[in-house]
């Protein structure tokens, strides 16, 4: 869950890396540090905190000299958030530096066999015993030292490293975390993630697991694990800087919220000509759809909030069994998956290690795999037998916001695609759902003009303890990730519940002191959730609802309510989702929140 970052070329080495650390900083804000070469000797910059602690030490990079260098911004794992555990971590002999994303699982192990040997460590992480291993293997070869110290390594990793006997050098390589090369005219990088280099070049190589490259000013070549050189393909990003930037918002989270009409846009728009869904990347025969007899969704996070939507559409469109499992539990489970089976996975990253796990698993049970992804080249976009991109653009806050909502659009375009494949619905329900998905752009913009009244309403309530998020149905599994949303960023404690669940012991905890936010927008269960309404009013309990616009029963019984656009049912929690995002938002603001870095969390987990 770090970002590293790594460059190499003519201009100075610690702005740009210092730069690159900014863009990574979602991924891992507790600590921070730049590893720069200046003639033979490796200079090594560290600070706990923020990366602005790292800008001050170094003055933005200006006091740092040299051309080439590596850079780290920390997400704790094994150690506390100190300068002393902050990367990079630099050999005993002090010829090596390294910066790691990852776990090395057998780095105790390592610890002990370098301890006996006369090495030191001087701090709690995984990390030091490979910097100590390059040591102790180097032999005047930088590629035959890095691949014996990597085969020793047990776990997943990013690993970039500098040596100080190899002025202009770097090695990266990638085992189960994400890493990608930058091309440039007379400089080369390395990253976590494409935003940290997007300002320097557009044209990426995503490198295979197992892969190690090396990288000079002006080469690049890639090993595969056995150093057999090997060729990848370049890429071009097709968005720009401006895209990773604020464009004058307060935060990331706020931008993107307000990106979802564009995002969804983006994702829809090609997907549909002249009134038909075409999924180019769905690579299922219609027999293989046939002979499908179950679906299983997995994802962790908002992400497999999204799938908890996904399974209530495409099980009433497509008639289809459907389950959305965590992947942090299926992985683990000896889950009934063959060849019958269709396993959607989503990942905002295409990199969340619980989710490759799973997806490795159901493949090799015979399971068809579909991936929903944002990010090209990734690891799960890899794997899987066919792969749906969301095109939602960079999402840089912690939160995601459209993310989420760019993978149920995905949900519902696949939804309404394989209904139609199947013979499950017909030319008029098809043409309608279609429409719909059309509209949703246009939706998602009118439920960002509630910002401002969601703003009162955060201004009135923010400074709840906790709250309780009910709905039924649809509605209930939107309340899933209205519920995260908040308590992620606000840190105020939140739980959403299946509203019809209310009588089976939450309603104990429902008092005065509570507020609960109802959802009420699936109008064919608008009665009965109108009457859990009445039972939390009648234990005191304040209740904001959002219903569909038109909707006038609900005034006559919530305190509050939001109105959302009208929308098909299936289609609802997209819209519905935005001024529950925007809630979110106020109410963390209001509380003094920091909320792009919310305590605690990174934007791609891709260690367990």
């Amino acid at each position: 869950m770090c970002g590293i970052v790594g460059f190499t070329g003519t201009q100075q080495a610690a702005p740009i890396l210092l730069e690159g650390l900014k863009r990574l900083e979602y991924r891992g804000y507790d600590s921070a540090g730049i590893a720069v070469q200046d003639a033979d000797r490796i200079n090594t910059f560290k600070s706990s905190g923020l990366l602005e602690n790292l800008f001050k030490l170094t003055d933005g990079g200006a006091s740092v000299h040299g051309v080439c260098g590596i850079g780290h911004t920390r997400w704790a794992t094994h150690g506390a958030p100190t300068t002393t555990n902050a990367h990079p971590h630099v050999s005993n002999d002090g010829h090596f530096a390294v910066v790691h994303n990852g776990i090395i699982e057998n780095y105790a192990e390592l610890r002990e066999e370098l301890r006996a040997k006369g090495f030191i460590f001087h701090s709690e992480t995984d990390t030091e015993v490979i910097v100590n291993l390059l040591e102790m293997y180097y032999d005047g070869s930088l590629k035959r030292t890095v691949m014996k110290t990597v085969a020793r390594l047990e776990g997943s990793y990013a690993i970039g490293v500098v040596c100080d006997e190899c002025p202009g050098e770097l090695v990266a390589v990638k085992n189960g975390c994400p890493l990608i090369l930058g091309i440039g005219a007379g400089e080369n990088f390395f990253a976590s993630d494409v935003t940290a280099i997007i300002g320097h070049t557009r044209t990426v190589i995503y490198l295979e697991e197992g892969d190690f490259a090396h990288l000079t000013p002006e080469t690049i070549t890639v090993y595969d694990a056995a150093g057999r050189e090997v060729h990848r393909d370049a890429s071009r990003v097709l968005w720009n800087t401006e895209a990773a930037e604020k464009g004058g918002y307060e935060h990331f989270m706020l931008k993107e919220i307000m990106e979802q009409p564009r995002a969804i846009k983006a994702t829809v728009e090609p997907r549909v000509r002249d009134g038909k869904i075409e999924l180019e990347g769905f690579e299922l025969s219609d027999e293989e759809l046939t002979n499908i007899r179950q679906i299983v969704i997995t994802a962790c996070g908002s992400a497999y909030h999204a799938g908890c939507v996904g399974r209530y559409v495409i099980e009433e469109l497509c008639r289809i069994p459907v389950q959305a499992e965590l992947a942090s539990e299926l992985r683990y489970r000896n889950p009934i998956i063959d060849e019958h089976t269709l396993l959607v996975v989503i990942s905002q990253s295409g990199e969340t290690a619980d989710t490759i796990a799973a997806l490795r698993e159901c493949k090799a049970r015979g399971a068809k795999t579909l991936a929903i992804v944002n990010v090209v080249g990734s690891t799960i976009s890899k794997l899987a037998d066919s792969v749906l991109y969301t095109w939602a653009g960079p999402e840089i806050a912690v939160a995601t916001t459209k993310g989420y909502t760019t993978q149920l659009a995905v949900l519902d375009l696949l939804a309404v695609y394989m209904a139609k494949r199947l013979g499950r619905i017909d030319d008029a329900r098809y043409a309608e759902l279609v429409d719909g998905i059309c509209a949703l752009p246009e939706r998602c913009q009118r439920a960002i003009d509630l910002n401002s009244r969601v703003k009162c309403l955060a201004d009135k309530y923010h400074t709840q303890s906790a709250l309780f998020f009910i709905g039924r149905n649809l509605d209930y599994a939107a309340s899933l990730e209205a519920s995260l949303k908040l308590k992620e960023i606000s840190y105020i404690h939140s739980e959403a519940y299946a509203a019809g669940e209310l009588k089976h012991g939450t309603i104990a905890l429902i008092d005065e002191d509570q507020l609960v936010v109802a959802l009420a927008c699936q109008t064919r269960l608008f009665e009965k959730l109108m009457s859990n309404i009445k039972e939390c009013k009648a234990r005191g309990a304040q209740v904001l609802a959002l219903a569909q616009e038109g909707e006038r029963r609900i005034y006559a019984e919530a305190d509050e309510v939001l109105a959302v656009p009208q929308t098909d049912a299936l289609l609802l929690p997209i819209p519905e989702m935005i001024p529950l995002q925007l809630f979110a938002y106020y109410v963390a603001k209001a509380n003094g929140c920091d909320i792009d870095k919310p305590k605690n969390l990174a934007k791609s987990v891709t260690v367990e």
